[in-house]
This record gives structure tokens, sequence and C-alpha cells, in this order.
């Protein structure tokens, strides 16, 4: 009886999609963490340089 139980939970393929589009999820937001750590100082400099343009812009307008 439980021998049948176990074999036939090792052969139910019915979850076997939930944990595989997790995984692949996870893998999606680390590659999404590491993508964005190695733009920071990208996005940063390109914020500094529009911010200082604009101040540049403003007080030469007044």
């Amino acid at each position: 009886m439980v021998t049948s139980l176990m074999n036939a939970f090792w052969q139910e393929e019915d979850g076997q999609d939930l944990v595989e589009y997790s995984l692949l999820l996870a893998f999606i937001a680390l590659a999404a963490v590491a993508l964005l750590q190695s733009a920071k100082s990208s996005i940063n400099s390109l914020w500094t340089n529009i911010s200082s343009a604009l101040a540049n812009a403003a007080s030469a307008s007044s």
C-alpha cells in the first residue's frame, strides 16, 4: 500500500510546472538585480549631469 502511494507520488507531474516557473522567476529576478547594480553608477552619473545642467540653466535665466 505504502509503496504504491510512493510510486504514484513520484510519478505525478502536476506540480512540476510550478517549480519550473518559480525557478525561472527567481533567475529573472536575480538577473534584474545584477543588471541594476551594474548600471547604478551610470544612472547616478547621468542624473548628476542632468541636475547640474538644469541648475546652470535656471541660474543663467535669472
